[in-house]
């Protein structure tokens, strides 16, 4: 398996991943939003430009060898509480199940730790998107909290480094 790493958000590989974006159904709590995702230059364009306006996030490619395959974000950054939110989107079923999104997570929680200095990662999935959820799961969150439609997750740092020391092989 070609490995999977994580590069800083760019304008052009942005373009690429949505070119090649199909929507998931299980990734709305709301079935009434989902709608068939149509590339629009203009559109990524100004999502581009809106992330990297944020002060309060990370952004990042999920790449597979050269291609863009996901993004991932660390959002709602508190460098004050220590904490932030992890946000994965994977570009279509072709690169699904296959480990990618799990090993983007892993990535995006040791950038986390080790290099922002977080005390704990949030994260959320829409209740029935149980594949989301098996992936949080999986790179070491612990449910904390559900409300119907969402299902909250939380990794703290101390859990973290004692499955995977910093410094050490993610």
């Amino acid at each position: 398996m070609t490995d999977v790493t994580l590069r800083p958000m760019a304008r052009a590989l942005l373009h690429e991943y949505y070119r090649g974006f199909r929507m998931d159904s299980a990734i709305f709590a709301d079935m009434s939003r989902y709608r068939e995702y149509v590339y629009s230059p203009e559109v990524v364009d100004a999502y581009f430009d809106r992330l990297a306006a944020a002060e309060d996030r990370v952004d990042f490619l999920v790449m597979l060898g050269e291609r863009p395959i996901g993004e991932v974000a660390l959002k709602r950054v508190d460098r004050a509480a220590g904490t932030c939110e992890l946000a994965i989107h994977l570009q279509n079923d072709t690169v699904k199940n296959r480990g990618y999104g799990t090993r983007a997570e892993q990535l995006a929680v040791a950038c986390a730790f080790a290099e922002m200095g977080m005390k704990a990662v949030l994260a959320d999935a829409v209740a029935k998107n149980l594949r989301s959820r098996r992936v949080l799961e999986k790179v070491g969150f612990r449910q904390v909290g559900e409300d119907g439609i969402f299902v909250c997750y939380r990794l703290e740092r101390a859990d973290w480094e004692r499955k995977n020391p910093i410094g050490g092989e993610v």
